[in-house]
């Protein structure tokens, strides 16, 4: 019984070395750059282009795309290790959530050959990045609503639609589009996804003023009779929904894992105060009223990574149904647990805690982004409500 009890600890519970390896390596990467680094890059409006650049290098951006194309032919939890880390060394980097996660695992699943030979080796390398377009002004995330249609033409395609909050597209190669197009069978529109290059006639995208500081800007984006090659289509026309959803279950899981590791470096900053800080001879950290809230922020972070975890195991074995219950339950629970650990962490700190010097302020509205996007939590709670309670559906 012992040795079957051990046994199960450590394969379900503990992390393999190559796992803890990458944990490491990527922790170490982090630090050499920093949050310093990342604020200045940021605060100046400049990319974060180097540290993307090496760990491209280091083989941490393709981890989770297949061999054959230069990737590390591990899994969405190897790459949720990286963005976790990143963010925990004060580095959170967007973009991983966006082309090795959403882009990278669609094109990689779905993509024709010629399709994933072009993009894969790039984005493993870093030296191609795509940004991702759903949201739309009028329809949000609902793919069912969206105003953005591709219409075949002779030569292709001809795609027209708006866009909102698409990220880091100053950086990118080209944007995959999510729109809808006619099926062939019912002459109804159903999505599908585009490939297009960020320098199309046609597309025009403008940058959205924000308070948020982050080196990754958001765009509002306009495709105006947008020509394309008919190889612009990502995967099967007829398959546009299922490839969609394949991408938003590691959006989800990424998004987890930049609350996390936000959320983390946050706390390390507190703790390390409140264990330095002294008032009338005794550490701030011996009083309960700054000990407990600190040392609740933990379990929540614990928490959330652990569902977090799940999700990425339960993708990465192909069990979508399973993967998506856990991935919005994660990303619910990453942010919570994210907002939490800043705001406590600057309450902590006190008047330090606003000031540039520690860096804590800039993290309060980066948190927030954890609660409403990618998706918001109330719709997060629509979703276990529906699917997992089974209730009767809301709206």
């Amino acid at each position: 019984m012992t040795a079957q009890r051990t046994t199960f600890q450590e394969s379900a519970f503990s992390e393999s070395e190559e796992r803890r390896a990458l944990r490491r390596a990527v922790s170490d990467l982090g630090r050499r750059y920093g949050l310093e680094y990342f604020l200045t890059k940021a605060r100046s409006g400049e990319r974060t282009d180097e540290l993307w650049r090496e760990a491209g290098k280091l083989g941490f951006l393709g981890v989770n795309l297949p061999a054959e194309y230069g990737g590390g032919g591990a899994g969405c939890y190897e790459l949720s290790i990286v963005l976790e880390e990143l963010g925990a060394a004060g580095c959170p980097l967007l973009m991983l959530v966006v082309t090795p996660a959403i882009c990278g695992s669609i094109i990689a699943r779905f993509g024709t050959e010629e399709q994933r030979g072009h993009w894969l080796p790039g984005f493993a390398d870093g030296t191609l990045r795509m940004a991702f377009a759903i949201t739309e002004p009028d329809a949000g995330s609902n793919a069912h609503r969206l105003a953005t249609v591709g219409r075949r033409t002779p030569d292709g395609w001809r795609l027209n639609g708006r866009k909102v909050f698409i990220s880091g597209i100053e950086g990118s190669d080209a944007i995959m589009v999510v729109g809808r197009t006619e099926d062939a069978r019912t002459g109804k529109l159903k999505p599908a996804l585009f490939a297009v290059p960020v320098d199309a006639p046609g597309l025009e995208y403008r940058r959205i003023p924000m308070e948020i500081v982050s080196s990754e800007h958001q765009y509002q984006v306009f495709l105006d009779d947008v020509a394309l090659p008919a190889d612009a289509l990502i995967g099967d026309q007829d398959s546009g929904l299922l490839q969609l959803f394949a991408g938003l279950n590691p959006e989800r899981i990424m998004a987890a894992a930049f609350a996390v590791g936000i959320g983390r470096h946050a706390l390390a900053k507190a703790v390390d105060y409140a264990r330095d800080r002294t008032v009338w001879q005794t550490p701030i950290g011996a009083h309960q009223g700054i000990a407990h809230p600190l040392a609740q922020c933990r379990i929540d972070l614990e928490l959330a990574r652990l569902m977090m975890q799940k999700a990425a195991h339960l993708y990465d074995c192909g069990d979508d149904a399973g993967a998506g219950e856990a991935a919005n339950m994660a990303k619910y629970a990453a942010g919570e647990a994210s907002a939490r650990a800043v705001d406590q962490a600057v309450h902590t700190l006190g008047g330090n805690g606003l000031t540039q010097e520690y860096g804590l302020a800039a993290l309060l509205t980066a948190s927030r982004v954890g609660r409403v996007a990618p998706v918001s939590r109330e719709m997060i709670l629509n979703f276990v409500a529906q699917h997992t309670l089974a209730l009767p559906k809301s709206y």
